[in-house]
């Protein structure tokens, strides 16, 4: 199961934006207008076409936490359905169990909630699941396991009971995917059509 292990800081800089990979705002706002490496602090250069594709995809990547041949492989997947597919591809990336679980409100992060599924904390549809990348479907029912539910991190949560999107219900710990979710759904400034421009060169 690869999964990149390295700073998150130092990609949310890459960007130039907070990309909600870390529980701490405050600590990634302070450096975020700084490049990584040596030559961070200099001018940014105006960026090409290409590199404004390339920079899209790069944060859909970070964002979500998937690695470039998932990415692609559901690129192709998307480009299959007759429906738009820059849409189809965020509602796949949204789709994804660690991602149900951040959207319900039950981890900090994308990176917390993965962390949680891996280590089979999650139930779905009466079925211990430990596969991050597992897709739900409509009408699926996710439970966090009462062991999960002490950690600090997510009993915070579970106390300050956080908003959830429209296309899921939320009792306490379980969570049930009502509908799939659309594009107005994803709050995420994420240009969709510069990702398919990029991989449809």
């Amino acid at each position: 199961m690869a999964r990149y292990t390295g700073p998150k800081n130092k990609r949310a800089r890459a960007i130039g934006e907070d990309l909600g990979l870390k529980s701490n705002p405050l600590k990634v706002s302070r450096r975020l207008a700084i490049r990584p490496g040596m030559h961070g602090a200099k001018r940014r250069r105006k960026l090409s076409d290409y590199g404004k594709q390339l920079k899209e995809k790069q944060k859909a990547k970070y964002m979500y936490g998937v690695l470039e041949k998932a990415l692609r492989s559901l690129y192709e997947e998307a480009s299959k359905d007759p429906t738009a597919t820059g849409e189809t591809l965020l509602r796949l990336l949204e789709l994804r169990l660690d991602n149900v679980i951040y959207r319900a409100g039950l981890a900090p992060t994308r990176a917390s909630a993965r962390q949680i599924v891996a280590h089979g904390h999650v139930v779905v549809n009466d079925g211990k699941m430990n596969i991050p990348s597992y897709r739900v479907e409509l009408g699926d029912v996710v439970t966090l396991k009462r062991s999960a539910a002490t950690i600090p991190a997510v009993a915070g949560l579970l106390e300050a009971e956080p908003d959830v999107p429209a296309w899921m219900k939320k009792k306490a710990t379980v969570v049930t995917v009502s509908a799939l979710p659309t594009r107005t759904d994803i709050a995420e400034a994420i240009d969709e059509q510069l990702i398919v421009e990029y991989y449809s060169r």
